[in-house]
């Protein structure tokens, strides 16, 4: 009887609906917990990591290959053991973190900035100025992110910094879109009209008005946005065409270990692998809580 009572007890739907939110709320404090932890990490690499992994002076070739766990010749041992250069694997997604991040922020951030600039643009003006954003907008869509910037790579050229304009090239379009569809809806509110009859600067109406009612997708966008420029930059440095080979990523150290997965290295791969998947997956986390949060339909749900 007691079994059946509590059945019944746990099929109401205010408790599924409580249930249901504990465990988005669950999920996103651990995931909030992991990315600052990665974070943190990225931050004080130079200083945790048990050696820099690209200073010919401190990685000593005859560890080349160790397995984790295994006592290097420094007199420390290699927990997750050692590439094929003998570069200690821990220390190598250490000083990862650092580079994809930067990059996937820097990028990110730039490309929400030209987006809104863009979808607030093409919202207000109208007529031939949004036709032409929009056209842009809907070519670059139209193609295959990966196929977007390896075009812009090829162009471009290798570095850091040709990378993170490739990212920004592959990624404003989408904010574009999105707040361009949020600003149209805007301009047609009473405020917006009552700025136009006391005939405010149209930069004054843009940057106070339209632009601050119109950027809340792009904030619940923003996060997404990081992981899958974190991925993109990993996927460009596992086919060879990332970051300079003097500036690790997590990619990078992925492709470092494929040559070895046939002979039985699995952790040259593995671990890095594993660290980005984590990355991309809290970022992920974080940012659909953010969304939401923001999102009052999404939170009612």
């Amino acid at each position: 009887m007691k079994a059946i009572v509590l059945r019944i007890l746990l099929q109401r739907p205010g408790l599924d609906r409580t249930a249901g939110l504990f465990r988005l709320r669950l999920r996103a404090g651990g995931s909030q917990i992991v990315l600052a932890a990665f974070v943190l990490v990225a931050i004080l690499a130079p200083l945790i990591s048990p050696q820099n992994p690209y200073d010919p002076l401190q990685v000593l070739g005859w560890d080349a290959s160790s397995p984790p766990g295994t006592v290097g010749s420094g007199g420390y041992a290699y927990i997750l053991g050692t590439d094929g250069l003998g570069r200690d694997i821990l220390s190598t997604i250490f000083y990862g973190l650092r580079i994809s991040l930067v990059v996937s922020i820097v990028s990110s951030l730039a490309a929400a900035m030209i987006g809104l600039a863009a979808g607030v643009t093409a919202a207000y003006f109208g007529r031939w100025i949004d036709a032409v954003i929009m056209r842009l907008v809907d070519l670059q869509l139209s193609l295959p992110t990966i196929l977007v910037a390896l075009i812009a790579i090829v162009t471009l050229g290798p570095g850091v910094d040709r990378i993170i304009l490739a990212l920004i090239i592959v990624q404003w379009a989408v904010y574009a879109r999105m707040v361009r569809g949020v600003a149209l809806s805007e301009t047609r509110k009473s405020y917006m009209d009552a700025a136009q009859l006391l005939r405010m600067p149209t930069l004054r109406i843009l940057l106070r008005h339209l632009l601050p009612n119109s950027i809340a997708p792009a904030l619940t966008l923003l996060p997404i946005e990081i992981g899958h420029a974190i991925a993109l930059e990993a996927t460009l440095s596992f086919l060879g065409l990332g970051v300079p080979l003097d500036k690790p990523s997590l990619g990078s150290a992925v492709a470092n270990g494929f040559q070895y997965l046939m002979t039985g290295q699995y952790w040259i791969s593995l671990f890095p692998g594993l660290a980005l998947l984590c990355l991309v997956a809290s970022i992920n986390f974080v940012g659909d809580d953010l969304r939401r949060r923001l999102d009052p339909r999404s939170a009612a749900r």
